[in-house]
């Protein structure tokens, strides 16, 4: 059960947004999808019922024609590249990257090209030309080729710098503990991150604030977390959930 008087920083800083007429944009990105599974049923109803438009960061080389017939109907869905086969090509020293490091780069730009046809092909209608790159990791040296495979937009981990190659649609709040029970953070720390998140905007940026969700290893206390915080955002008339296509735009 989520103790409601952990939401309150969070609904305070929202009425401070709606006292002066200022409305924040908030945005969900989903990693790792493959294939459907009970528990994109679950993201896929829980976000369906609350109307928050969806992107999913779909694994090219692992997944197929079944997700994409899963998703035919799901109209507030939208499919960016997550890498190709979101395999570890780092050195056992090195942070888990796929793009880029020890490996040339005409190979990673190969799968990446071929990653983005795939899935347009799969997804004519819901496809966007966006890289999510697992473990929101890439070698710097790549980003300038991307607009050339067809990649519109960046999508890592972090508030955006505004100088660079691509365009960046980033996300800034991770609800998972993947250094802990690798399940759902702590409500608090969440709602804490987003009212810091919420006041860096308010301060003058106008990045919109991504959370980022990994449902194949959602706990209870994950699922928990996304309800409450739909049920908090969701009507507020200082929030604004935003489709990636339409961030994409601006």
């Amino acid at each position: 059960m989520t103790d409601k008087t952990i939401w309150e920083p969070l609904r305070r800083e929202l009425d401070r947004w709606q006292a002066t007429g200022r409305v924040a944009r908030f945005w969900l990105r989903d990693d790792d999808a493959v294939e459907p599974t009970p528990a994109l049923e679950t993201l896929l109803a829980l976000t369906g019922e609350s109307k928050i438009p969806l992107t999913l960061a779909v694994i090219p080389g692992r997944t197929g024609e079944a997700l994409a017939a899963r998703l035919a109907a799901e109209a507030g869905v939208t499919v960016a590249v997550h890498g190709w086969s979101h395999t570890n090509h780092a050195r056992p020293e090195g942070k888990k990257q796929e793009l880029g490091g020890d490996r040339p780069a005409a190979v990673v730009l190969g799968e990446l090209g071929e990653g983005l046809l795939l899935l347009q092909r799969l997804y004519p209608t819901r496809f966007l030309p966006v890289l999510v790159p697992p473990w929101n990791r890439i070698d710097a040296a790549l980003i300038p080729a991307l607009p050339r495979l067809g990649f519109a937009a960046l999508s890592v981990y972090g508030r955006a710098r505004q100088d660079g190659p691509v365009p960046l649609v980033n996300t800034h709040v991770d609800i998972i503990d993947w250094h802990g029970t690798r399940g759902g953070r702590a409500e608090a720390e969440l709602v804490a991150e987003l009212v810091a998140e919420l006041g860096h905007r308010y301060g003058g940026s106008d990045e919109p604030i991504g959370v980022l969700t990994h449902h194949l290893v959602h706990d209870a206390a994950a699922w928990d977390f996304l309800s409450a915080l739909f049920a908090a955002t969701g009507r507020h008339p200082a929030v604004h959930w935003s489709a990636a296509s339409a961030l994409l735009k601006r």
